[in-house]
């Protein structure tokens, strides 16, 4: 962490250059969006009403339309209308308003947080001047703050078109280097399942070759189906999924869901190990470690009250490898910091998860990205490789 300081000290005064024009055309657009599914939704729902308030839209759902009362508030008793709420009813097939409400919230929020936000933070040299904290998450990322450039969607459209925004300023481009699927990389390090280990090494489809193996097919014959649930139960252990969450993920019944996450771990019986491995350690001392000793304690783990012990075992077996990866990139950002001194036109910017975005002249621009890589994959030595893609082009988006 305290040779971390002078990097995020550096990247803090260089700053990100934006355009502001971009976000206003893009915040004409989302406003037009967002007007265009109010009416969608008030069509849906038979009257006009406030969609940004949840009694309204509460009294919508399961008042006017009967739709079943998934969950009550713990405060209040009132009619739950979260995310999860009306993901399941969506996944359920009650009618389009569920889902148009929930792309109604995400358009809102980019908005409000982003696109009509951003241009207000931009200095006197058209650049944004983000607060990297250390020492706020307790999983070990860095966060992000004023503004918060860490939430910023990558595969929705509307994210994307905010990541146009952020520009390299004329004989400048952006290059952004990405860990390419790195939590599950450190599953089968820290598991030492042969077959997920095996898997990467080749450099296969993971996704495709868990599901060939839960259903015991031919990876060429795994559907596109599979290989979506295949991909969301890989990531949904390490957040400590269960039958009910990924019924809700998939759109299947809790016994199919069961019967999933069962044949998932009878194919990969080293990972349910490792994972009753780290929730014994969480037990026995309080906290969990990451690959390289850092401890994250996790209150809670012995709790009488059965929701909040479940909720730290769900943070107790993701600790190690959201620490882990948090580890790697930090490790990753000295290292890169110190060989950036071959390459004086280039500066390191933004941290933003498992990605680094730096700006460079042009000319050095795939030079930049081969030294990102190269340093990135070779951070620490793993049971798999590291994998680690880079882009660059004139804007962030361009550079993904």
């Amino acid at each position: 962490e305290r040779p971390l300081v002078p990097v995020l000290a550096r990247m803090e005064l260089e700053g990100g250059a934006v355009d502001p024009a971009t976000l206003a055309t893009l915040s004409v657009d989302l406003g037009t969006r967002l007007t265009g599914l109010e009416r969608e939704i008030h069509s849906a729902a038979g009257e006009a009403f406030n969609v940004g308030s949840p009694p309204q839209l509460g009294r919508i759902l399961f008042e006017k339309l009967k739709y079943p009362v998934l969950k009550k508030t713990a405060k209040t008793k009132s009619y739950a209308t979260g995310s999860e709420v009306l993901e399941e009813l969506s996944a359920k097939g009650f009618g389009p308003l569920p889902g148009l409400v929930l792309e109604w919230r995400e358009l809102s929020k980019l908005k409000g947080t982003y696109v009509d936000s951003l241009p207000r933070h931009v200095a006197r040299d058209g650049r944004i001047h983000t607060r990297f904290d250390q020492a706020v998450a307790a999983t070990g990322r860095l966060s992000s703050n004023d503004p918060n450039l860490q939430n910023i969607p990558v595969r929705t459209e509307a994210g994307r078109a905010i990541r146009k925004s952020f520009v390299a300023p004329p004989g400048r481009l952006l290059v952004a280097a990405d860990y390419s699927q790195v939590e599950l990389r450190l599953l089968a390090h820290l598991s030492g399942d042969a077959a997920l280990i095996e898997t990467f090494r080749r450099g296969e489809d993971i996704h495709r070759a868990t599901a060939a193996r839960i259903f015991g097919i031919h990876p060429d014959l795994v559907s596109p189906d599979q290989r979506r649930g295949a991909k969301t139960i890989n990531f949904g252990i390490l957040y400590g999924m269960g039958p009910f969450a990924l019924a809700g993920q998939l759109g299947v019944t809790q016994g199919e869901a069961k019967a999933f996450i069962s044949a998932y771990f009878q194919q990969f019986p080293s990972i349910r190990a490792c994972l009753d491995g780290i929730l014994a350690q969480a037990r026995e001392n309080g906290a969990t470690e990451t690959i390289f000793g850092r401890l994250r304690p996790i209150p809670g783990i012995a709790d009488r009250n059965h929701a909040v012990r479940a909720n730290a075992e769900r943070m107790a077996m993701n600790a190690p490898f959201q620490g882990s990866a948090a580890d790697l990139i930090k490790k990753a950002m000295v290292d890169l910091d110190a060989r950036l001194a071959e390459a004086p036109s280039a500066r390191m910017l933004l941290q933003v998860h498992d990605e680094l975005v730096l700006e460079c002249d042009e000319g050095d621009a795939a030079r930049i990205a081969a030294l990102a890589k190269e340093t990135m994959e070779n951070v620490a030595s793993l049971a798999v490789p590291l994998t680690v893609e880079t882009a660059h082009g004139a804007d962030w988006a361009a550079a993904k």
